[in-house]
C-alpha cells in the first residue's frame, strides 16, 4: 500500500516537472519576442527567463499541493487511504513546505537583489572604456554592487521588521476560539519574518495587479476579436516597394525639369515635391515594418513565431470569444467569493475576511473541484487559467506602459523593448504573480485551493479509534470545506488543508492589515476590469507612445496589418511568404499617403 502512495505522489511531481519545462519554454519565447534584437544581452536574457520561470512555477505548485494532500484520502468513502498514516501525511506536507519556502525565498531574492544587480550591471557598461581597457570586470562589478546595496538594506530591513513586529494574538473576539485560526498564528520568528516580507510584497503586487492585470484581462479578448489582418506582410512589402519607386521617379522628374532654371522650382512644383518627400518617409517606414513582419533580418525563432501567428490568425475571432467567456466566468467567480466573504466571514477585518466554509457556490471553483478527482485534468485547467492571467498582465503592461504617475518611463513592445525595460517588467511580473497567487487561492477558487476534492465521513465509528465507515451511508459523506460545527473533530482526522492556503491564511491572520488591503483590492480589480471592458467595447485598443513620434507613426502603419476583411488570403500569404499574382495594378488604396 505504501508503494501505491509513492507511485501516486511521484507521478504528481513528474507532471509538475514537465510543466516547469513548459514554463521555461514559454518564458523564453516571451523574452525573445519582446526584447530588442540589436540590444540583446546574455545576462539579462538569462535572468529574465529564469525569474519568470521561477515565479510561474510558484503559482503552478498550487494544484500539485492540492493533488498531493488530496491523494491521501478517498473522496468516494470520505476516509484516509490505508497507506496514508499521519506520518506519511506529515512527510508530504513537510516536503511541500520546503518547496514553497524555497520558491518564495527565491522569488523575493530575484526581485529584490538579482534583477536590480543585473540592471545596474548593464547600466555600468561603457563600450568606449571597455575597448580602451579602462573598465575592468572588478570596477564594473563594484559599480553595480554599490547601487544594489540599497536593495540589500531593504531586504534586511524587511526581515528584521518581520522578525520583531508583533502579530495579532490574544484576541477577545469569540471567533478566534477556533482551533484553525489559533493554529495559523506563527510561533517561529524566522517563519514570521518570511511571512511578513511576503505579505508586504503581495500587498505591493496587489496594487500593480489591479492596474495592469485588470486592464489586460479586459483588453486581451477584445483585442483578439477586433484584430484580423486584411493585408499580408509580403503583399504590403511588394506594393510599398512599387509605390516608393514611383514616388522617387516622380521626384527625379521634378528636379530634372527645373535643373537649368536659376529661380528653382515654382510654387506648384515645390508643393508637390514637399508632398512627395513626406510620402516617401511614410512609404519607407511602411516598407520597413512590412519587412519586419515578414521576418526579414530576424532570427529563426522570430520567423517561426511569425509563421505560427499567421497560421492561427483565422482562429483569433473564435479564440477571442472563448477568452471573453472565460474572463466573464473569472469575474463572476471573484465577485461571488468577495460577497460571500464580506457577508459570512467568521472574523471580518480581524483576520482578512477568512471564510470558514463557503455559503455561495461559484462556477470556477466548482469546475476545478470536480475535475480534481481525476488528476491531471484540474492541473491542465489551472495551467491555462494561470497563463490567461499572465497573458492579461503582459497585455496590460504593454498597453499602459511602465509609468510613474502620468510619466511614461519604459514601453513594452514586441521586438522594441530595451533591456532595462525588460528587467523592470520582470520585477513587475514577479510582484503581480505573487499577488496572483493570493487572488487565485483566496478569491478565484478558494475551496479548490484549500481542500480540493477531499471529503470526510460524518458518521460515528463502530469502535473508538477506527475510521468512520460511510460505505452504506453515502449521504454522510461531506466536503471538507462544508464542515458543520459539530463535525470538526471528524473532519480534522481526515481533511488536510493545502500548504499554500495555510501560508496565505497565516499572513492575513498574523497581519490583518495585509489581509484587509488584499481582500478589498479584489473589488477594485473588478471595477477597473469593468471600466476598461466597457470603454474598449467602443474603441479599438492600441498602444500609445507620447514620447516618440516615430513609434506613433509605426503604430499607425501597423494598423494596416490589423484591419478587417480579406483575412484568409492575407493569412496564407504570411505563412508562405509569397504574394498571390493578380491581374491589374496591385496596391489599390494602399498607396495613399498617410500624411
Amino acid at each position: 500500500m505504501a508503494s501505491q502512495g509513492l507511485v501516486q505522489t511521484t507521478l504528481i511531481w513528474v507532471v509538475y516537472a514537465i510543466c516547469v519545462a513548459l514554463l521555461l519554454a514559454i518564458a523564453s519565447v516571451f523574452v525573445y519576442v519582446y526584447q530588442t534584437p540589436r540590444e540583446r544581452s546574455a545576462s539579462i536574457t538569462t535572468v529574465c527567463i529564469f525569474t519568470i520561470t521561477a515565479l510561474l512555477a510558484t503559482v503552478l505548485l498550487l494544484p500539485v499541493d492540492v493533488a498531493l494532500v488530496s491523494s491521501t484520502t478517498s473522496s468516494k468513502l470520505g476516509q484516509r487511504k490505508d497507506w496514508a498514516s499521519q506520518d506519511e501525511v506529515d512527510k508530504i506536507v513537510y516536503t511541500l513546505e520546503i518547496v514553497y519556502y524555497f520558491l518564495y525565498s527565491l522569488d523575493a531574492l530575484l526581485c529584490l537583489l538579482v534583477v536590480p544587480f543585473t540592471y545596474f550591471w548593464y547600466e555600468e557598461y561603457d563600450e568606449v572604456a571597455a575597448e580602451e581597457g579602462t573598465q575592468t570586470f572588478a570596477s564594473r562589478f563594484w559599480g553595480a554592487l554599490k547601487y544594489t546595496l540599497v536593495f540589500v538594506f531593504i531586504c534586511i530591513a524587511l526581515f528584521l521588521v518581520g522578525f520583531f513586529v508583533p502579530v495579532a494574538r490574544n484576541r477577545k473576539d469569540s471567533s478566534f476560539d477556533l482551533d484553525y485560526l489559533r493554529h495559523l498564528l506563527a510561533e517561529n520568528h524566522g517563519e514570521r519574518a518570511l511571512t511578513f516580507a511576503l505579505g508586504l510584497l503581495i500587498t505591493i503586487g496587489i496594487v500593480l495587479y489591479v492596474i495592469y492585470t485588470a486592464s489586460g484581462m479586459a483588453l486581451l479578448p477584445l483585442s483578439l476579436i477586433k484584430s484580423a489582418p486584411s493585408v499580408s506582410a509580403p503583399a504590403l512589402h511588394q506594393t510599398t516597394a512599387s509605390q516608393l519607386e514611383e514616388n522617387r521617379e516622380r521626384q527625379r522628374q521634378l528636379e530634372g525639369r527645373n535643373e537649368g532654371n536659376p529661380n528653382g522650382l515654382n510654387s506648384k512644383d515645390r508643393r508637390e515635391l514637399e508632398a512627395l518627400v513626406r510620402e516617401e518617409r511614410t512609404l519607407v517606414r511602411r516598407e520597413r515594418i512590412a519587412a519586419e513582419n515578414s521576418g526579414e533580418g530576424r532570427s529563426f525563432l522570430m520567423r517561426a513565431w511569425l509563421k505560427i501567428e499567421a497560421f492561427f490568425r483565422p482562429l483569433k475571432l473564435l479564440g477571442g470569444i472563448f477568452l471573453l467567456l472565460v474572463t466573464i466566468l473569472v469575474f463572476v467567480s471573484i465577485l461571488i467569493t468577495g460577497i460571500d466573504k464580506a457577508a459570512h466571514s467568521v472574523c471580518k477585518h480581524h483576520c482578512g475576511y477568512l471564510l470558514a466554509h463557503a455559503r455561495i457556490t461559484q462556477p470556477l471553483n466548482w469546475i476545478l473541484v470536480k475535475t480534481a478527482k481525476v488528476f491531471p485534468i484540474d492541473y491542465i485547467l489551472f495551467l491555462l487559467l494561470v497563463l490567461l492571467f499572465f497573458s492579461g498582465t503582459i497585455v496590460g503592461i504593454a498597453t499602459v506602459g511602465i509609468r510613474f504617475l502620468w510619466l511614461t518611463i519604459f514601453r513594452i513592445r514586441k521586438g522594441h523593448t530595451s533591456p532595462q525595460a525588460l528587467l523592470v517588467a520582470t520585477v513587475l511580473l514577479t510582484l503581480i504573480t505573487l499577488a496572483l497567487n493570493y487572488s487565485i487561492a483566496m478569491m478565484v477558487a478558494p475551496q479548490y485551493a484549500t481542500f480540493g476534492p477531499q471529503t470526510f465521513c460524518d458518521h460515528p465509528p463502530r469502535h473508538p479509534g477506527e475510521q468512520p465507515d460511510c460505505s452504506h451511508h453515502k449521504s454522510d459523506i461531506k466536503l471538507c470545506r462544508e464542515v458543520p460545527s459539530h463535525s470538526q473533530a471528524a473532519a480534522q482526522n481526515v481533511c488536510t488543508p493545502s500548504v499554500v492556503s495555510t501560508f496565505l491564511n497565516r499572513i492575513t491572520v498574523n497581519f490583518p492589515f495585509f489581509g484587509v488591503v488584499d481582500f478589498w483590492a479584489q473589488f477594485f480589480f473588478l471595477g477597473v476590469f469593468l471600466l476598461v471592458f466597457i470603454l474598449m467595447l467602443f474603441r479599438t485598443p492600441k498602444m500609445q507612445d507620447e514620447d516618440s513620434e516615430e513609434d506613433a507613426l509605426e503604430e499607425e502603419e501597423e494598423g494596416l496589418l490589423a484591419s478587417t476583411g480579406r483575412r484568409f488570403g492575407a493569412t496564407w500569404q504570411d505563412i508562405t511568404g509569397r504574394v498571390a499574382k493578380r491581374n491589374g495594378a496591385a496596391g489599390g488604396n494602399g498607396g495613399e499617403s498617410q500624411e
